[in-house]
């Protein structure tokens, strides 16, 4: 919607030397525009989000969803409603956000005093324009009769083994992939028949298309070629279009999509490479409950299973900390507590460490991706964000994993194909491979977090010779995270896999006494009544020793703790029972890896086994 303001009426450099309230409740970069221009672009806090715990009990995706949706409008709504009477009363205009409940408003500094005065404004944060771009074109535009053979795929594919899933007929089918991005051209012959608006003879765009660029939501932006409140998907840019071709692509002798029998759906949220956090925000939301095009009759039924965001919002383009956590971030959670699972491109602002700084790649609700170069064995590009992430004091570890982001061939708009580096090329292998997954293991949709822990545990591990925060020899590192995606090794690994073998659902969640021994006694060759006798906690999940072994066969190649391609019961089962009794360091590894092993180490084996401990239920 269009934002406007007020005419002054009391003096910018008088109302911030007089209104200690302004001050106090409005960020320093709102209080700096109003000092240079006659209005900011602001964003009010209403109030602090809601519980949403229950949703993780909620085991239908779309109930999930629902629950999430809402819980947040009903606190919006009781919140929100005087502020919005008192601004529509006074003629300011507003857009409101349930996902984050915040308000945007574009205003002066008395119309922003007066907001100050409020106690349902808890505080008036930045809403800054971000350039948001990708990594320069490597090599020449490749034009689309330049086309690869039909028994070739492109070589990002190849390295995280999509195409031996498709061979298995895992190819995303029934999965619905989300983008973010400056939009998509959905004609493009590589896209159009995965888009979901798509019927092979007819378009609908509604609840498949989200235009978050309206008129004055990007301070000095034209709306492109795209224009404002597009009905229909398009792209200003290039950026979102190539994106989309590297998750879902696939046109005949191009094959770029890493899940071509997935579908997707799209929001624009940038206007020619500038966005906001009111459009990453609208479109986040608009995700959880999908309108017509008349932004009506939301259905959280068409919510899809995966987004992905190959954009960033950087401190120094002034999205400050403010904004991030209590927009952003919010925003972020309230889609991952609804089971939605949210990819991020981990920036390029590497090699330095702690570049990985920006939203949403900072945040732990967030599957961070850093970018590899095309060389064997894997590396890092040398511009792809580094862990950890210390702009927050959190020293969390970035990113969760990398994928390939150098010299990545996909669509662009007009019919063409080009090369592009980044990690926002990277993300979409991500995005493409849990799609993949998702068809695999249905009982994977809706659980963003097993998602995540299965790409982690399976990645193909590239230790470093930086040391960013963490010794450089250990995996996860905060150059590559957990390494390498490999959809494969995942696909093989093992979906549910824990350490809590019995399944048992009270008191401690795996233990020595249970777990520990039902798996060293599997690892023996132990079976029957010799394998489960006393061994199973209560109440239990699995007892029966048909039960226990049926699982453990499905979950084999998870209890590879050190790595050397063997599940040996003294090696990886004494690993595990004394991981179990609370053993670490070398106390933990002591005798019990094999010579040459990958995982040796005893941070590397307590990481790995802490992928391992029962947080999630399939």
């Amino acid at each position: 919607m269009t934002l406007t303001a007020h005419a002054a009426t009391i003096p910018v450099q008088d109302t911030l030397a007089t209104d200690t309230t302004l001050v106090r409740k409005a960020d320093a970069w709102v209080l700096d525009q109003l000092k240079s221009t006659a209005q900011a672009d602001t964003l009010l806090i209403v109030d602090t989000p809601p519980d949403l715990s229950g949703a993780a009990a909620i085991a239908d995706r779309v109930e999930k969803i629902r629950f999430v949706v809402d819980t947040l409008k009903r606190s919006a709504a009781a919140t929100q409603a005087p502020l919005r009477v008192w601004l529509t009363s006074r003629g300011v205009a507003h857009q409101p956000f349930w996902i984050a409940n915040v308000v945007q408003v574009r205003a002066n500094a008395a119309t922003l005093q007066a907001l100050a005065a409020r106690q349902d404004v808890k505080r008036i944060v930045a809403n800054p324009t971000v350039r948001s771009r990708p990594m320069p074109p490597i090599g020449p535009a490749v034009t689309p009769n330049v086309q690869k053979s039909t028994t070739a795929v492109e070589w990002g594919i190849a390295r995280i083994k999509a195409d031996q899933l498709w061979a298995l007929g895992i190819d995303g089918t029934g999965i619905v992939i989300a983008g973010q991005d400056t939009g998509y051209d959905w004609q493009h012959p590589a896209i159009k028949s995965k888009y979901r608006g798509w019927n092979g003879v007819t378009a609908n765009h509604s609840y498949h298309w989200h235009d978050a660029i309206h008129a004055g939501s990007v301070p000095g932006g034209t709306g492109g070629s795209c224009g404002f409140n597009a009905l229909a998907p398009c792209d200003d840019d290039q950026h979102g279009t190539h994106t989309m071709g590297t998750m879902v692509g696939a046109d005949g002798a191009n094959q770029i999509g890493v899940a071509p029998g997935a579908r997707w759906i799209g929001c624009r949220n940038m206007d020619e490479g500038s966005g906001t956090p009111a459009t990453y925000a609208e479109c986040f939301q608009w995700f959880l409950a999908p309108t017509d095009l008349n932004n009506l009759n939301p259905d959280s039924a068409r919510a899809p299973h995966v987004i992905n965001n190959s954009w960033g919002c950087p401190p120094s383009e002034g999205c400050t900390s403010e904004t991030a956590n209590l927009v952003l971030r919010n925003a972020l959670e309230a889609v991952n507590a609804a089971g939605i699972l949210v990819v991020a491109s981990a920036g390029n602002a590497g090699s330095a460490c702690s570049t990985v700084n920006d939203p949403p790649a900072m945040y732990a609700a967030s599957f961070s991706v850093g970018a590899t170069n095309p060389s064997t064995p894997d590396t890092m590009a040398g511009f792809s964000s580094r862990g950890p992430v210390t702009v927050d004091g959190s020293g969390r570890a970035k990113p969760d994993v990398s994928a390939p982001g150098v010299s990545v061939r996909s669509s662009v708009p007009n019919g063409g194909y080009a090369l592009l580096s980044g990690t926002s090329m990277a993300g979409p292998h991500v995005a493409g491979a849990a799609a993949l997954l998702m068809q695999a293991y249905p009982q994977l949709q809706g659980k963003p977090d097993a998602v995540r822990t299965l790409l982690m545990r399976t990645a193909q591990r590239m230790t470093t010779t930086e040391s960013c925060g963490n010794p450089a020899t250990t995996v996860p590192n905060n150059s590559a995270g957990w390494g390498g995606i490999d959809v494969l090794a995942a696909y093989h690994g093992g979906a549910g896999a824990s350490l809590n073998v019995d399944g048992n659902t009270t008191g401690a969640p795996a233990s020595a006494t249970t777990d520990g021994v039902l798996l060293m006694r599997y690892l023996l060759g132990l079976r029957g009544t010799a394998l489960v006798d006393a061994a199973t906690g209560s109440p239990a999940v699995r007892t029966s020793a048909i039960d226990v072994a049926a699982w453990l066969d499905t979950m084999r190649l998870a209890f590879d703790v050190d790595g050397d391609g063997q599940v040996l019961a003294m090696t990886d089962g004494l690993l595990v029972m004394r991981y179990l009794l609370g053993l670490r360091g070398s106390a933990l590894i002591s005798g019990a890896t094999t010579s040459g092993a990958p995982r040796a180490t005893a941070p590397d084996i307590e990481a790995y086994l802490g992928l391992l401990m029962p947080q999630i239920t399939l």
